[in-house]
């Protein structure tokens, strides 16, 4: 078939079916736009992160205190390895 019959075509089955046309433009348009929200939140999401990351300054670190295991027990916070004042200087 040569293009213009094609198109043609495809526009009586438009007109013959419109129920059909219209869920078929809804979905697309919600599809589209339900991709075009979530790249949005999530380029957001990345900026602010960046953000406070970016306020903390570039020369911040922050330890925490953790818990270890030894031989498969728990060991509680206070029981674990701790930080020396020769480990904060090498930090």
């Amino acid at each position: 078939m040569k293009w213009k019959n094609l198109i043609k075509v495809a526009f009586k089955s438009i007109v013959k079916n419109k129920m059909r046309t219209l869920l078929t433009m809804l979905g697309i348009i919600i599809g589209v736009g339900a991709v075009i929200v979530m790249v949005a939140i999530g380029k957001g999401a990345e900026q602010r992160i960046q953000n406070q990351i970016s306020s903390m300054g570039t020369n911040l670190i922050m330890v925490y205190p953790g818990s270890s295991q030894q031989r498969g027990v728990h060991m509680g916070p206070d029981q674990g390895v701790q930080l020396t004042l020769d480990d904060v200087e090498w930090l």
